[in-house]
């Protein structure tokens, strides 16, 4: 991707420009957060498909998210092959059974209690689409040299927020799913040893029957997440 030859800072007048009332940004706040509230995290998918289209639009969405020098250190993998799909979820539900049978502290599973999870990890064949999440701890110039990649964990974090809230806006639902470890999906899909699978994501529609815990709808009041300095 990086040239040696072309680290440069080569400056260019602001190509978007986004000016607002105040009260157009407030509308705009208002309007994003009604919609962002109404997401929610769902283990019961429906059967009905999703076009490749939409993923890669999303996926897109992801990557215009800034990140540490931007080197831009992620990568994206979807899967809608049903035998790559299970691939990965008995993978997935391997880890899992060592973690909840020991792996995982009692105060850890107790917090997941009101979760209702367990190893058994359906949703990972179901939904028609798995994203995979890699963050690649180093890059390579154009001559195949190693370069070192910045704030890979914060800025794959932020790629992964934009994903998902253009996978909510697209009228999807997601599941993010995290066993540990998750070296099984470098082999599995064939990626370097310079990236780190650090988060799938279950895609489609919800079931008719889907339910969610009680527990996910309660959420801190805003005076507990935040604090003005004014």
């Amino acid at each position: 991707m990086f040239s040696r030859a072309n680290l440069t800072f080569d400056p260019v007048p602001l190509p978007d420009r986004r000016d607002m009332s105040p009260e157009q940004s407030q509308n705009g706040a208002d309007a994003f957060h009604n919609v962002m509230k109404a997401r929610h995290t769902v283990r019961d998918f429906s059967n009905d498909p999703v076009a490749r289209d939409v993923i890669a639009k999303c996926i897109e969405t992801a990557g215009t998210a800034p990140s540490g020098a931007n080197h831009q250190p992620w990568h994206f993998v979807a899967i809608s092959n049903p035998t790559a799909k299970k691939r990965i979820r008995d993978g997935a539900e391997e880890e899992e059974r060592q973690f909840y049978n020991g792996g995982a502290g009692d105060e850890w599973l107790k917090a997941l209690e009101p979760i209702g999870t367990s190893d058994h990890k359906p949703h990972l064949e179901e939904a028609p689409w798995l994203i995979v999440v890699f963050a690649q701890r180093w890059g390579e110039f154009d001559d195949g040299t190693r370069f070192k990649n910045y704030y890979v964990p914060e800025s794959t974090g932020i790629a992964t927020g934009f994903l998902l809230a253009a996978l909510h806006h697209a009228g999807l639902v997601m599941l993010t799913h995290t066993p540990n470890p998750m070296r099984f999906l470098n082999d599995m899909l064939d990626r370097p040893k310079s990236e780190k699978a650090i988060m799938i994501i279950a895609v489609g529609h919800a079931a008719r029957n889907a339910h969610v815990p009680a527990v996910a709808k309660i959420k801190k009041p805003l005076d507990e997440i935040l604090t003005f300095t004014e």
